[in-house]
């Protein structure tokens, strides 16, 4: 087999799939900034509209609605990715959902003009749908055009473009920008523009060639994309694996949601994926970033925004650090050492919130022990249960798998910022130790089931699961020990 080589068109092709992640990461971090002045406008509005001032109840109510609904659409959307990738395709599905971000957009933007609720509430239900089906649509993407021994650093980049979206709304909702009363409805309906550039570049972008080899049986076409994007002629392997994968799912009858859970061969993944979602939203790191601004407040920060805003550019380095790291430590490794970091953290956030009272150099290692969990995070639970969930799985079953996965992962955000605020009133600096012992679980999970996928090919891992590794990479029974003793393909795509 040639050595693939990291191309132009590829990096290209990459970069525009990830515009999906930067608005996913964007319409997540917006919404916070300008709270006060949008609590302003739905007092105004309602006031004018039932001729007397809202009553305190509706009013949070109504706010907390605006931030809920995101999570509402995003769980209805990743779990309609199947819907979309098997009858369009990967590239065209990016292409067509599109649409939902322009008309989220414009719900937002127009919203104060018209002096409607009704639009906010209903345009972040939209933006929400669009971001969910992205979750879907861009980790798998990216890890069907990759090259195997760079799946996981690419695969990364999806990550890296939610922290980069999420740092831009950050900046965008400072007052001195967008985040001002007159500007609010544009920082939310900024996020048109990526959704245009998107449009207009992805027609120049290939589909995925395994998509059109195994779905759509076109092998010349998804050869000469193999060629174009990994700088190579001899994809003759990777053709031939796609095949092999191709006869093999028309063998099979088409993968149900509910055969993921059914079927031997997938139960063990699909319990990996949704632990692995889990670990990442149930990890503490929402709570971290809303005690922090109080933190930094107390620590004598005078703009402690701005040290938030300190916080997302950590955020983004580590997430960088955790491209180049992924294909030389492993997935595994990676996401072992972040699940310890943070463990190790959450317990010093607590101690040192618990006497930051009584010695105020206590809030420095606050402020240290907060900035080490954001790195641990993005080290490993933040970018990899995005992109190994498409690892895990063959062609047939990987939307149906992508869906649960998104969905395990949207849900539990979505209840995490529900019980969140109640847990911190109860509990106070004691509710890191929950995060704890949840970082705990999933690290005796992880090193226990998790297998390292670093290396394989999408047919190897597959089989492994199967139980039907060649003779040659075989361990012993099981398949995660067969798993973790297949060696990765010599001299394959480095």
């Amino acid at each position: 087999m040639g050595t693939a080589k990291v191309t132009a068109p590829l990096i290209f092709a990459i970069t525009i799939a990830t515009i999906g992640s930067f608005q996913f990461g964007y319409n997540t971090g917006v919404i916070n900034a300008p709270e006060v002045i949008i609590k302003d406008f739905l007092n105004y509005t309602l006031q004018e509209r039932l001729k007397n001032p809202p009553s305190e109840v509706l009013l949070t109510s109504l706010w907390s609605l605006s931030v809920a609904i995101f999570s509402v659409g995003g769980m209805i959307g990743s779990f309609s990715v199947g819907l979309f990738v098997n009858r369009f395709g990967r590239r065209n599905s990016m292409l067509i959902v599109n649409l939902l971000a322009i008309a989220g957009g414009c719900l937002m933007g127009f919203c104060k003009i018209a002096e409607s609720v009704e639009m906010l509430i209903l345009g972040r239900l939209v933006i929400g749908l669009f971001c969910g089906l992205c979750t879907g649509f861009v980790p798998m993407y990216i890890g069907e055009i990759s090259p195997t021994a760079l799946r996981g650093a690419f695969g990364t980049l999806n990550q890296l473009g939610i922290v980069i979206g999420i740092l831009v709304a950050q900046i965008f909702g400072l007052n001195t920008i967008l985040g001002t009363k007159e500007l609010w409805p544009l920082l939310l309906g900024f996020t048109i523009i990526p959704a245009i550039l998107q449009c207009a570049s992805l027609p120049f972008c290939p589909e995925s060639p395994r998509f059109l080899l195994i779905n759509r049986k076109e092998e010349e076409s998804a050869k000469e994309i193999l060629q174009r994007l990994w700088g190579t002629q001899d994809v003759a392997q990777d053709i031939q694996e796609m095949k092999d994968e191709s006869i093999r799912m028309a063998q099979e009858k088409k993968v149900t949601v509910v055969e993921l859970f059914r079927a031997p061969s997938y139960r063990q993944p699909i319990i990996i994926s949704i632990m692995l979602q889990l670990s990442q939203q149930l990890s503490g790191i929402n709570a971290v970033f809303y005690y922090s601004t109080g933190i930094f407040k107390d620590a004598g920060v005078k703009e402690p925004i701005y040290a938030t805003i300190g916080a997302g550019v950590v955020n983004t380095i580590f997430t960088v650090v955790s491209v180049f790291l992924v294909e030389k430590a492993g997935r595994r490794t990676l996401h072992l050492i972040g699940l310890g970091g943070m463990a190790f953290c959450s317990i010093l956030m607590t101690i040192s919130l618990l006497l930051k009272d009584n010695y105020g150099w206590m809030s420095f290692i606050c402020i240290g022990a907060i900035l080490a969990f954001v790195a641990f995070f993005e080290i490993g639970p933040g970018p990899i249960p995005w992109f190994i969930v498409a690892e895990l799985f063959g062609q047939g079953p990987r939307p149906a798998a992508m869906a649960v996965a998104g969905c395990s992962n949207w849900t539990s955000n979505f209840l995490v910022g529900l019980l969140f605020p109640s847990a911190a009133f109860y509990l106070g600096a004691y509710v890191f130790i929950v995060f704890t012992g949840f970082l705990v679980i999933f690290w005796i999970f992880t090193f226990f089931k998790v297998p390292e996928t670093r290396g394989r090919t999408f047919e190897e891992i597959t089989r492994a699961f199967e139980g039907q590794v060649p003779a040659g990479n075989r361990g012993e029974k099981g398949p995660i020990v067969e798993m973790n003793s297949i060696q990765p393909t010599k001299d394959t795509n480095v």
